[in-house]
């Protein structure tokens, strides 16, 4: 007759546990303390940059990117507004498309699926930057050229995000729960949106910031597509701002600049990642 034997748990003594805290506490000052700078660098004035280092915020942020209006002619705040509806349609489009065509490639068989899931990996060792000329040729035979269009479109085909959640697919849904609930009389667009999305939060959290943060940066896209001031987007506003004299003159209205452009990542940041802490040990099916 057998016994079971509780699993011994491997524990850090007081000593190696306090050297294991002091250096991500070293690892975190580092990671933080740039960007934490930046921050305060947004809140000061030209002087107050010019006189030395500090980590005490100052009262200057407003000031900072009202010059930049004032002397550089340049609206911050279209600029997100553009930022923001290419980046949340965009985002939107690649994580439910993602997850949909995953469903497919995962739980379907039909002719020419291995084919097709090698092009995918394939197409994944391609540059973005060499489709480019492509891409600028197209939308300007579909007259589509300074327009969002062709920066949320080509978004439904995110090749990364299919093989991801796909992957993810395969780790935590059995076929067994789709059987299921076939049997029960679901339909297949009732078991994607019913049962297998709820379980690929994680996957899907986790593609979704990828996905913002991607075309949120975005700088090559729009430069190409984008022509007039006021559709340009937040990076290439930033970007026009290095041979603005108000940069020159006033580092704190870059630096506010800079400051205002990572307030949505951090929002998204701060609202997706909760999914992906809490779903990490979730599954769909125990075997």
């Amino acid at each position: 007759m057998s016994t079971y034997k509780k699993p011994i748990k491997a524990q850090l003594v007081p000593v190696e546990r306090g050297l294991l805290y002091a250096f991500l506490l070293i690892l975190v000052v580092i990671c933080v303390t740039p960007f934490f700078m930046m921050l305060v660098n947004a809140t000061r004035s030209a002087a107050q940059i010019n006189s030395g280092f500090t980590l005490i915020p100052s009262s200057h942020f407003m000031e900072n990117l009202n010059s930049i209006k004032e002397q550089a002619n340049i609206n911050l705040y279209n600029g997100l507004k553009n930022s923001a509806i290419i980046a949340f349609s965009a985002t939107v489009l690649t994580a439910y498309f993602s997850s949909l065509t995953a469903y497919g490639f995962q739980f379907y068989n039909f002719k020419g699926k291995n084919f097709l899931f090698a092009m995918i990996l394939l197409m994944m060792m391609v540059p973005q930057q060499l489709g480019m000329l492509g891409f600028y040729t197209v939308s300007a035979k579909l007259g589509m050229l300074n327009t969002f269009y062709p920066l949320i479109i080509p978004s439904v085909a995110n090749i990364f995000g299919v093989f991801f959640i796909r992957q993810y697919m395969a780790s935590v849904i059995h076929m067994s729960l789709i059987e299921a609930a076939r049997i029960d009389g679901a339909s297949e667009i009732t078991i994607f949106h019913k049962i297998i999305f709820p379980l690929i939060v994680p996957a899907t959290a986790t593609i979704t910031i990828m996905a913002f943060i991607a075309n949120w940066n975005n700088y090559l896209g729009p430069l190409l597509i984008l022509q007039t001031n006021n559709m340009k987007t937040i990076p290439l506003l930033i970007g026009s701002l290095k041979g603005a004299r108000v940069a020159q003159n006033n580092y704190g209205a870059l630096y506010a600049a800079i400051a205002l452009s990572i307030i949505p990542i951090l929002i998204i940041f701060v609202i997706f990642s909760r999914y992906i802490i809490s779903g990490i040990s979730s599954g769909g099916v125990k075997e």
